[in-house]
């Protein structure tokens, strides 16, 4: 998968292609530089999932909560802050994961250990000219 965000304006299409292309919800972990779009990214995404709640970056609260207009639940982490795989394990991360609903990781590296298998891996990169590039990278 590949998907090309020329422009802010072009993020909520971009969000819809990227859902689209899973059968069901899944764990992605997002990998990308700092300020590259990975919370936007999310944001759009949550838009795109009919969310009710307004999305925020959980940064200090590691994981934060939404429901949808479905009564489905998404679960967006921000392990930025993380110190050691063991804070990631205190919270129950991995309990989130077996939970059959969407959970977007942010900074996934320290957790790359509990990742499930079927785990997809997202890479958000800023090209020229302010252009995103969306990547499956395993």
């Amino acid at each position: 998968m590949e998907i090309t965000i020329p422009s802010i304006t072009a993020i909520d299409k971009a969000a819809l292609e990227f859902i689209e292309t899973f059968k069901k919800p899944s764990v992605i972990a997002f990998y990308g530089e700092m300020g590259v779009g990975k919370t936007t990214f999310v944001k759009a995404l949550c838009k795109v999932l009919s969310c009710t709640d307004n999305i925020t970056s959980p940064t200090f609260s590691i994981v934060n909560e939404y429901n949808t207009t479905n009564n489905e639940k998404i679960y967006h982490f921000d392990l930025y802050r993380i110190e050691n795989i063991q804070e990631a394990i205190d919270i129950g991360i991995e309990d989130y994961f077996y939970t059959g609903n969407w959970c977007f990781i942010e900074w996934p590296e320290i957790v790359s250990p509990l990742l499930p298998e079927d785990c997809y891996h997202i890479k958000i990169s800023e090209e020229e000219n302010m252009i995103r590039m969306i990547k499956n990278i395993k």
